[in-house]
């Protein structure tokens, strides 16, 4: 049971989102909420507070009666669950969800307590609002896509339940669960936010984090294939290189070696009299920059995904509404917390490095593919008769057009704002449409490697190189070896790609 504390961090995340670890709100944090809730209440009583008796963004200037506050609500809700596009995978709903469970449960938004209970219920049953990934620009937080969520909450809409798509209020029947009923801003608070694009985010880093731990089992996979000079992972090198990402991929890429029977001392080839004599040496002095500048290359990619945790966690953790309710100097501040920019500027980062991962993997691949470049392997890790069979020329082909929909994809969305709204919204973030973008190159970027892990596994078998292999490349192509077969008759390769995707994605290497 994990405790909702206000608190969370990536590893909370992790365990409700892919170990299904139920969640429960501390007393504390009731106590938190429901002390929000009264202050709003008896605060707002002859005032004007936005959202509370006033209309939205440019309407604002109209006063709400009293006895239409509450439908004021329901009708902002209503009128903006209008979301379009393909349904969001209920994993990154249910991301979305923990994190506005999180940021409501601040006591900073004024809702009653009932909204995080069902919030919670529906988290541990693992029943997801259909939410659209299409709808929201990221500055009044993600109104759309969050008013999908706030549908739900009142009974209404449609939830993925057991796998399938059903009316919300037949759910809640076979659960036995209550709509909220909304008090005083209920529909506002909780579709002003930034929860989607964060939800969506935190999934992305999950996700991006194991993939750089799989780039990084390739290049050293690979520096293995080709017997490279170990030198350019060496802690003194890239120790003189100021750079925490490079140093952490070297040393993880040492460790993985570090008992391997393939790897050479340059000291013993090299540097020697022998050697001196030589005027021209048929293997390589260096080897291509793709297997020798992999730390250069990675080290930004790790340290990008690890501040982009250190911002989205912030984020989760922050106060992500408007207006702002503070009990502790019983006021009510009017401002711009759900304003999407910093999720947007990191989702942006994030996919670039994730594409120049991908560009890592299709080079490494055509290396491996390239007989006249290798050296040492058939043409395309062909391991049927050449010229008959085609060994992985078709599944290059997939790699590099996956790679080069990254390469597009990687345009910024963080510098695309569309006034709207009246002009009331006139600079966005956008901050959904990165984060959904940076999604599907995340999503391509595993089909890239998958390629090439399916080439390492094939070059490995052709090699022989089994007893001489590092452990941990054993123990991973053991596991591998199971969900690839020896590729020699030519056969559609498309199952194998995708049974490789899904166990890269479900699966820790380091």
């Amino acid at each position: 049971m994990l405790h909702i504390d206000n608190t969370l961090n990536l590893d909370d995340f992790e365990k409700v989102l892919f170990e299904n670890v139920e969640i429960q709100s501390s007393s504390k944090n009731i106590e938190t909420i429901d002390a929000s809730f009264n202050f709003l209440k008896e605060f707002s009583k002859n005032k004007v507070i936005y959202g509370v008796n006033t209309g939205f963004g440019p309407m604002a200037q109209y006063k709400i009666n009293d006895k239409d506050r509450i439908q004021l609500q329901y009708n902002l809700i209503r009128s903006h669950a209008s979301g379009s596009g393909k349904p969001m995978d209920p994993l990154y709903v249910k991301s979305l969800m923990l994190a506005r469970l999180n940021t409501l449960s601040l006591g900073k938004s004024g809702v009653h307590k009932s909204v995080t209970r069902l919030m919670q219920q529906l988290i541990n049953r693992n029943i997801t609002p259909l939410i659209f990934e299409h709808g929201g620009v990221g500055a009044s937080g993600d109104l759309v896509q969050l008013a999908h969520l706030a549908l739900v909450l009142i009974g209404e809409g449609e939830v993925f339940y057991k796998g399938k798509r059903k009316d919300t209020a037949e759910v809640f029947k076979i659960e036995n669960l209550e709509p909220i009923k909304v008090k005083i801003r209920e529909g506002l608070a909780l579709m002003n936010g930034t929860s989607a694009m964060t939800g969506i985010g935190i999934v992305n880093i999950i996700y991006a984090r194991r993939l750089l731990n799989w780039s990084v089992f390739c290049s050293a996979a690979i520096n293995e294939i080709v017997q490279a000079y170990d030198d350019h992972l060496s802690e003194e090198l890239n120790a003189a290189k100021n750079h925490l990402g490079q140093q952490q991929i070297a040393h993880k890429m040492r460790d993985h070696l570090k008992d391997s029977k393939l790897t050479r001392d340059r000291n013993r080839h090299l540097y020697t009299d022998t050697a001196d004599k030589n005027t021209y040496f048929k293997e390589k002095v260096q080897e291509y920059y793709s297997l020798r500048c992999v730390p250069q290359i990675l080290g930004p990619a790790y340290d990008t995904i690890e501040y982009t945790a250190k911002i989205l966690i912030e984020e989760v953790n922050s106060a992500n509404d408007n207006p702002i309710i503070d009990v502790e100097n019983k006021h009510v501040y009017h401002g711009g917390n759900f304003h999407g920019d910093y999720v947007a500027l990191e989702m942006d980062k994030l996919k670039l490095v994730v594409t120049k991962i991908s560009m890592l993997a299709e080079r490494q691949l055509n290396y491996l593919l390239n007989n006249k470049l290798n050296d040492i392997l058939p043409p395309f890790v062909n391991l049927g008769k050449l010229g008959l069979n085609f060994g992985l020329q078709g599944a290059q082909f997939t790699a590099v057009s996956t790679t080069a929909e990254n390469q597009t994809l990687s345009n910024s969305m963080y510098i695309h704002s569309i006034p709207n709204n009246n002009d009331n919204q006139d600079i966005v973030s956008m901050g959904t449409n990165a984060a959904n973008i940076t999604k599907t190159v995340i999503d391509n970027a595993f089909e890239v490697l998958s390629v090439e892990i399916i080439t390492i596994v094939q070059a490995l078998r052709y090699l022989n190189f089994d007893t001489k292999l590092s452990s941990k490349t054993k123990i991973i192509l053991e596991e591998l070896n199971h969900i690839i077969p020896e590729i020699k008759a030519d056969t559609p390769g498309y199952r194998i790609n995708k049974m490789v995707k899904e166990y890269l994605k479900n699966n820790k290497v380091y």
